[in-house]
């Protein structure tokens, strides 16, 4: 199991294929993803690498934060995500993960928090019917009816489908497949829609329901900072006891 990353959605375009069919893709931007600690069995209880992308301002990050960043000799991050990776599936801290991490025609699960809606109907947030448009029927024609039985359950049961509060959930989208990635410019093309608005952060991780391809790096592709040259398990050592 390899390290998931964490990405910016930036929009979505299209791409032709060979054929010239064309594919519609949401772009992906990996803008200085980097390990910034270790989570390890004799210390947490449990296997893992805390990712941080973005840069934060100095003035909006604790003392003690900062104190984390300086140690492991890493920027101030906006977004931390930790990611459950096996003993022998650790990268070095401070190595930033390239797009490359993820090879094109791979499967990948992507999650991200949808877009707000506010506050909707019934008909727009579960896709009801509404009421008839006559017959007696006045002014309610976009709600929901009724919600339960008078004597008998005599209640409104937990879970009712009503009108509320619709968006702003957290949605994993399965299978998506990656049409190309540009390790240069730090850009992953997914195929389809994935959730959230433009500018959002978005987790990126291997499918669990395919195979991972053969030619996959493993642990990851990535970059270490004191060189510009891309590293992957045979070039790096795997760190397991190292705290940041």
């Amino acid at each position: 199991m390899r390290s998931g990353v964490i990405a910016q959605k930036v929009g979505m375009t299209r791409v032709f294929n060979e054929t010239g069919e064309q594919i519609p893709v949401t772009v992906l931007k990996m803008d200085g993803c980097q390990v910034v600690a270790h989570r390890t069995m004799e210390k947490n209880g449990y296997s893992a690498l805390q990712l941080g992308i973005g840069r934060a301002k100095v003035k909006n990050v604790s003392k003690a934060e900062r104190t984390r960043f300086a140690k492991a000799s890493v920027e101030p991050k906006m977004k931390l995500v930790e990611f459950r990776v096996p003993a022998d599936g650790v990268i070095p801290v401070g190595a930033e993960i390239t797009a490359d991490h993820f090879v094109t025609g791979q499967f990948v699960d992507v999650t991200g928090t949808s877009i707000g809606k506010g506050f909707a109907g019934p008909m727009k947030r579960w896709n009801f019917g509404g009421l008839r448009a006559t017959h007696g029927v006045s002014v309610s024609h976009r709600s929901h009816g009724s919600t339960g039985g008078r004597q008998d359950p005599g209640k409104t049961f937990k879970n009712k489908k009503m009108a509320g509060h619709m968006g702003v959930d957290r949605i994993t989208t399965l299978n998506l497949r990656v049409v190309s990635t540009d390790p240069d410019r730090g850009l992953i093309l997914v195929e389809g829609s994935v959730p959230g608005h433009a500018g959002g952060w978005i987790t990126v991780r291997d499918a669990i329901k395919k195979a991972l391809p053969k030619d996959a790096p493993q642990p990851g592709k990535f970059r270490t900072v004191d060189s510009a040259v891309t590293a992957d398990a045979a070039d790096a050592p795997a760190q397991t006891n190292q705290e940041a």
